[in-house]
Order: structure tokens, then C-alpha cells, then sequence
């Protein structure tokens, strides 16, 4: 009976060996994946700032002479060409002033046409031995003046038509009209702003607090909240309004069809010491940012981080960590 007992406990040992072999259980807490080991490293200082999309000129129309808008043929995002007429000033004085100059003109041929009429016989005359020469003289000076009279009405009568001829409104640039909110109908004065047409590239304008334009240099980055690619400051202008300054950005992809619309931008300001890693070691859950944090012990624990972007689709973690913390990638 014992005999038969060993037999079956040998032949039970190599069916046991045949059996599926498990593998060792990972460690509680432990996650695959790349791991990262913090430093800090030299970053981008972003600096949120207002924007304006215009052009880099733009150029107003001014009424020249006092008067009466009679006409205005554009409205604001029409195209205009520079010299193109788009409206008229109308001063019924100076129609009055031309014709008083007209009438002068005339009454003044008049009397040229006497006068030489009178130098003709005078001539006459004095050949004949009736008159004397001082007659003669006498009677030239008198249709001298009656031709200078001519020439005075009528160079009076050209002035003022010159004047009224300055009542056409002209584009004075290439562009897209900004504004034209003065009505037809309306009396304007010499000086008044009757229509602003943009001039120049369509570029990105920066208001910027007077305390960051020190920070500022020609060639900075700027991004803009919408849109792929990067801008970069192409002037900057030497004059602080309200307590800010001005900077052009020039920038691939605005849209010229809504010049005057205002975007949120971000600006480089320098640089700072940071802590910089690819977006795949950071993971979103219910609207806040982690990443798996590796121990002394090998064990990988959840960290909540605070976030920022960084060049070239990286992240920048503000708070959370620090510098020789280990991180593992992809968790999920």
C-alpha cells in the first residue's frame, strides 16, 4: 500500500510542473512608462497683453473749406483707391463770390473794348496833326488798364473756383474706410475729420503697460489666443498715451475684414527659471492638472500641478514639484 502511495506522488510531481507558470505581480503603486527627472532650465517670460487688429497707417479725410456734406459715396469696409472722389463739400458763397468776379469780368471787357476804340481814333488823330502825342500817351495807358482789369476779375473769379473746386472729398490712400460716420446733409468746418481710410499692411497693435514697454524689444515673440504660429514685434512707438505704449506686430493670417477687432495676445518678456516638461507627463482630470510623481521607494504617487504653456507645445509646471522630482510619462 505504501509502495502504490509513492508511485502516485511521483507521478503527480512532473504533471504539477507542466502546469501555466504566473507571472510576478508588479508592486503596488508602480506605473509604466518614460520617466523625466525635473531641472530647471531657462524659459520664456509670457506676458499677457490687449490687442487691436489695424493697418500700419491710417490716413483721414479732412474737409478742406467750410460748408454743406452734400454727398458721401462710401461707407466704413468699402475699398477706395487714392484720388478717388467720395463725396463733395458745397459753400454757396463761393458760387456767389464766382459769379460777382464773373459779372466784374465782363464789365471790365467793356471797357477795354471802348478804350481800344478810343486809342484806334486817337491814333488816327494824332498822325493827322489834331491831337498831340501826350494824347496818344494819354489814351494807350487808358486801354492798358482796361485789359489789367480784365485780368484781375477773372484771375478773381479762377481763385474762387479754386477754392470750391477744393470741395471734392478724396481718398487720400489705397485702402479699406475705416469710418465715415458724417452724414450727408451735415455742415462741416475746415479741419473736420469727414471719413478715416486704413493705409499699409495689416498689422497686430499692442497696448502695453508703460511699466513692461522697458521689457519690450524689436523681434519679441507674440502669440495670439485662436491662432497657430507666432508674430514679432516690428515697432515700437517712442511715446507714452494714458499710461501705455504701443507696439506693431507683424503677423501671418489676420484677418483685414475686421480691422479694428480686439484679441487677447501674450507677449515675451525675458526670460525665467522654469520647469519645463512635454505635455504627455501631465494629465487632466475634472478640470485640474496631474502628473505621477516616482518615490524614494520606487512607488509613483498623484501630484496636483499648476500649469502653464511653454514653446513648442510644452508645459511649464508652476507649483506642485520641484527640481530632481522624478516623473513618469503617460499615465492615465
Amino acid at each position: 500500500m505504501r509502495k502504490d502511495l509513492g508511485l502516485i506522488v511521483m507521478l503527480a510531481l512532473p504533471l504539477a510542473a507542466c502546469g501555466k507558470e504566473e507571472a510576478p505581480q508588479q508592486a503596488p503603486g508602480m506605473v509604466a512608462g518614460p520617466r523625466l527627472t525635473l531641472a530647471a532650465i531657462e524659459t520664456t517670460d509670457w506676458q499677457s497683453v490687449s490687442a487691436e487688429v489695424t493697418t500700419q497707417d491710417q490716413a483721414q479725410v479732412i474737409a478742406r473749406i467750410p460748408g454743406v456734406l452734400t454727398s458721401l459715396s462710401v461707407r466704413a469696409g468699402d475699398s477706395v483707391r487714392k484720388g478717388q472722389v467720395i463725396g463733395r463739400i458745397t459753400d454757396n458763397q463761393l458760387a456767389y463770390q464766382a459769379d460777382a468776379y464773373g459779372a466784374q469780368a465782363s464789365a471790365a471787357a467793356a471797357q477795354a473794348q471802348q478804350a481800344g476804340a478810343e486809342l484806334a481814333r486817337v491814333k488816327f488823330l494824332t498822325a493827322n496833326g489834331v491831337y498831340a502825342q501826350a494824347r496818344l500817351d494819354q489814351a494807350e495807358a487808358g486801354a492798358r488798364s482796361a485789359q489789367a482789369q480784365i485780368a484781375a476779375a477773372r484771375a478773381q473769379q479762377s481763385a474762387v473756383r479754386a477754392v470750391a473746386g477744393n470741395g471734392l472729398v478724396v481718398a487720400p490712400a489705397n485702402g479699406r474706410v475705416l469710418r465715415a460716420d458724417v452724414p450727408a446733409g451735415s455742415p462741416v468746418a475746415p479741419g473736420m475729420v469727414v471719413a478715416a481710410v486704413t493705409s499699409g499692411p495689416v498689422v497686430l497693435r499692442l497696448d502695453l503697460p508703460e511699466a513692461l514697454a522697458a521689457k519690450v524689444r524689436t523681434g519679441a515673440s507674440v502669440r495670439v489666443e485662436g491662432m497657430t504660429g507666432e508674430g514679432h514685434v516690428t515697432r515700437i512707438y517712442p511715446a507714452v498715451q494714458g499710461g501705455q505704449v504701443s507696439a506693431d506686430v507683424a503677423m501671418a493670417g489676420l484677418d483685414a475684414a475686421l480691422i479694428g477687432r480686439r484679441i487677447a495676445a501674450s507677449l515675451a518678456a525675458g526670460t525665467h527659471r522654469g520647469l519645463v516638461v512635454p505635455r504627455g507627463f501631465v494629465t487632466a482630470r475634472y478640470g485640474l492638472d496631474y502628473v505621477e510623481v516616482v518615490g524614494k521607494d520606487g512607488t509613483a504617487s498623484t501630484v496636483p500641478v499648476q500649469t502653464a504653456p511653454a514653446t513648442d507645445g510644452k508645459v511649464e509646471l508652476l507649483s506642485g514639484v520641484s527640481a530632481g522630482d522624478v516623473l513618469v510619462g503617460g499615465a492615465q
